[in-house]
């Protein structure tokens, strides 16, 4: 099972929250999301547990549990291959708007959403 955790402190290593999920059961793989361009932590990532009843336990137990000062969210990531990528899309295009990032956006690339693609 997949397992989304959320909220998590900045300074959280991917072998602390390995440990946390360890105490559950064998963890196939963690991954803490960082921005591609600092390298800091997003406060999110995904959690691999291969037996699904260990998962479950895991998320009930750790569901809102404090790590190092903060409520952590824990639930089961559900896959969304189409919906995610135009999700992030939307929300990273309406993010530099709001942001007030105007500079690039307002040369006409935000509208016709291909400005965004084309860094990648």
């Amino acid at each position: 099972m997949n397992i989304f955790v959320g909220s998590l402190p900045f300074s959280i290593e991917e072998a602390d929250l390995r440990e946390s999920f360890e105490a559950y059961g064998a963890v196939d793989s963690v991954k803490i999301i960082t921005d591609k361009f600092t390298g800091r932590s997003k406060g999110f990532g995904f959690v691999e547990m291969p037996n699904d009843d260990e998962a479950q336990k895991a998320i009930d137990e750790l569901n809102g549990a404090t790590v190092q000062g903060r409520a952590i969210v824990v639930n089961k990531s559900e896959p969304k291959p189409e919906g995610e990528r135009r999700s992030f899309n939307n929300n990273s295009r309406g993010g530099d708007s709001r942001g007030g990032y105007g500079g690039g956006n307002s040369r006409g690339g935000d509208n016709r959403g291909g400005g965004n693609r084309g860094g990648y």
